[in-house]
């Protein structure tokens, strides 16, 4: 088993060091020039559309708003590696890699934007559920729609299903049986046997309750654990940083000069800390990945463009502020980065200068990522088993599987599975990549239509018949003559 580990890790280091990470830079750059570094430039209007509300539907019912389809994507972006994968990247590349994220995150912006946007664009109406018309869309769609190639949405949706709604839930719930066993001292040979399989059964429980409730339940319960989620941890590395706010200078010097300094370039240490900062940045952001727009495209919006700015904020909210709190966390307090690394690290962090107790909390804050993050997970293999199939039997039984999946990640490590999945993640990367750089002249000519529209003091809504040589777009029809619009369709003075 050893000896295979070892195969797949140097077939995956060479996968994304010479193709994966080059591509995501060369693509995030031109998207960036394209749009004038619209990351940047529409910040406040990425604040501005991430509080709107949509309409009710005709029947009453209760679209999934911006901020749900920000709270589903966030839950699946925002995971364990934001706090043990930040921490690794510290002692693999240094204080340098941060920077190299920060980069990164900047970069990535314009690539959540045009994969976001396309989403919306291409998206279609979904009423095998509960009949009530929420929507769906991501890649696979887009990719089908807009390129015409449904042969290759086929395998992008197969190889997220696989990666996210199975193997990284199974990768989350061990996680959240590893950090429980260690904040109870339940972990080790001398633990007793009947805890990894109880964990795993609570959990299985809860994401059914969770999963079984349609997109609709899965939005209400991340909009409420990803703000509680979020705060606990960031209260927590705001209170470490201000209490060793002496540090602070050390730490931006730190920062800038492994990212920058003669010794690291002398070394080699600042390849290893680009590497290291830009391979952290895409797993925990995942612009560019093709994971994100799942969730975009169920949102109700009045332009697609605006759901593009909010998954482009989501990138910001990641890597910027949740990655940046585990770095000035661990960097301030000044652990000992040769003698641990991962979750550990920052665990020590927080006990070295708040104390025993900040250890069981992180175990709490853990539990909140992780399983939001098993909730966006398990959605975005829910949108893309629908594109390939409306039967039901293979619904209930990918919800099934997923759960079970939830059970056994409890039970015990997952290396190669782990290893694995950075394979197939990378497959997903590649193919979504290659799809949205020709599709991206119509996410800026959205873009195009929608600052027309600002520029005119309106609230920006897309019709089909404003881009009339568009093919392959199922929703955004205008509304009837006479009719009072709604999101998605011509918007009525209300509404403005």
């Amino acid at each position: 088993m050893s000896t295979l580990d070892t195969v797949i890790v140097e077939i995956n280091d060479h996968f994304w060091s010479y193709l994966l990470i080059p591509l995501v830079a060369v693509a995030g750059l031109y998207f960036t020039l394209r749009s004038r570094a619209l990351q940047v430039r529409l910040l406040p209007e990425m604040l501005r559309v991430v509080g709107e509300r949509p309409r009710p539907g005709a029947d009453g019912t209760k679209p999934v708003s911006a901020f749900g389809a920000f709270s589903i994507s966030a839950a699946a972006r925002i995971g364990t590696g934001n706090i043990a994968g930040v921490a690794s990247a510290i002692t693999v590349g240094g204080p340098g890699a941060v920077f190299w994220m920060w980069v990164m995150a900047i970069v990535g912006g314009a690539s959540a934007f045009v994969e976001a946007t396309l989403a919306q664009l291409y998206k279609v109406r979904d009423r095998s559920g509960d009949g009530k018309g929420t929507y769906r869309g991501g890649p696979a769609y887009y990719m089908q729609r807009g390129l015409g190639k449904r042969w290759v949405g086929v395998l992008f949706a197969v190889v997220i299903t696989v990666t996210f709604g199975l193997v990284f839930t199974a990768v989350q719930s061990n996680t959240i049986a590893s950090v429980t066993a260690g904040s109870l001292g339940t972990g080790g040979d001398d633990g007793p046997a009947w805890f990894a399989p109880a964990v795993g059964v609570v959990l299985a429980v809860l994401l059914g309750l969770s999963v079984f409730g349609g997109v609709r339940r899965i939005a209400s319960v991340t909009q409420v654990l990803v703000p509680v989620m979020a705060l606990i941890y960031l209260v927590l590395a705001l209170v470490v940083v201000a209490l060793n706010a002496t540090e602070l200078p050390r730490v931006f010097a730190d920062i800038v000069g492994g990212a920058f300094g003669l010794r690291e370039v002398v070394g080699g240490g600042i390849g290893v800390a680009i590497q290291q900062g830009v391979r952290r940045g895409m797993f925990s952001n995942e612009a560019g990945l093709g994971s994100a727009p799942n969730a975009a495209a169920a949102a109700e919006t009045s332009h697609p463009v605006k759901q593009g700015l909010v998954q482009a904020l989501g990138v910001f909210f990641d890597t910027l502020v949740v990655c940046s709190a585990t770095a000035f966390l661990v960097l301030s307090a000044d652990p000992d980065l040769s003698g641990r690394q991962g979750a550990d690290l920052t665990q020590s962090a927080l006990q070295d200068t708040l104390g025993a107790w900040a250890g069981h909390l992180l175990t709490l804050v853990v539990f909140l990522v992780a399983f939001t993050s098993m909730i966006g997970n398990y959605y975005y293999g829910e949108s893309n088993i629908e594109f390939i199939t409306h039967s039901r039997p293979v619904m209930t039984g990918y919800r099934a599987l997923v759960l079970v999946a939830t059970f056994l990640g409890a039970l015990g490590s997952v290396s190669v599975v782990w290893n694995l999945a950075d394979v197939t993640m990378g497959v997903m990367a590649l193919v979504n990549l290659l799809s949205i750089l020709p599709l991206s002249v119509i996410a800026f000519r959205l873009l195009d239509d929608y600052q027309e529209q600002r520029r005119a003091g309106l609230d920006p809504v897309f019709t089909r018949d404003r881009l009339p040589d568009l093919t392959g777009v199922e929703c955004w029809e205008p509304a009837p003559s006479g009719a009072p619009g709604r999101a998605g369709e011509p918007a009525d003075a209300e509404a403005r």
